[in-house]
């Protein structure tokens, strides 16, 4: 599977590398870090009365996305980036964490699940910038296909589950509307 998902990254490096991609894909990245992008517009939707609802579910999506992404998988599973396999020249500063399932892709779709659950029409431009930054995280070289896929997945189950648990917590707690 090893020898697959090098020949996808190298296709993509021979295929779409560009000096327009080179600058713009680290900072496609960059905006999800620390998933800073989910995190500002979490705290704007929270602030927001007629938002907050799905304020509240971006908030626990986000949150069930850093335990069983961050917390949980990445160290259990361990697994090597694929700049460690194949030298090739970062654009990015060299992550130290382990590489599935992508974090950067997992905390973007479940920003972008957790949105389209609460029926926010944010949802779709959400899910355009998650895909483009998992695309970004290939192309960069510091994920493997799986992880990026593997992201995509606990991502969107996270989002979903942060979607369910805001509609207990808000009917629980008497705020249903």
């Amino acid at each position: 599977m090893q020898t697959a998902e090098l020949a996808i990254l190298d296709w993509i490096g021979a295929h779409l590398r560009c000096g327009v991609l080179d600058a713009v894909m680290p900072w496609v990245s960059r905006l999800c870090d620390h998933g800073e992008v989910w995190i500002v517009l979490c705290l704007v939707l929270l602030a927001i009365p007629r938002t907050r609802r799905t304020g509240v579910a971006l908030a626990l999506a986000l949150a069930v996305d850093l335990l069983a992404c961050n917390l949980l998988i990445k160290p259990l599973v361990g697994r090597v980036r694929p700049f460690a396999v194949r030298a090739v020249p970062l654009l990015v500063p060299p992550p130290a964490d382990a590489s599935f399932p992508s974090g950067h892709t997992a905390v973007s779709f479940a920003a972008a699940a957790a949105l389209r659950r609460s029926k926010s029409r944010l949802w779709l431009p959400a899910l355009v910038l998650a895909a483009v930054l998992a695309l970004s995280r290939l192309y960069l070289y510091v994920h493997w296909p799986s992880d990026v896929l593997g992201g995509a997945v606990v991502g969107t189950a996270a989002g979903l589950a942060g979607g369910r648990l805001a509609d207990l917590v808000l009917r629980w707690g008497g705020s249903e509307k």
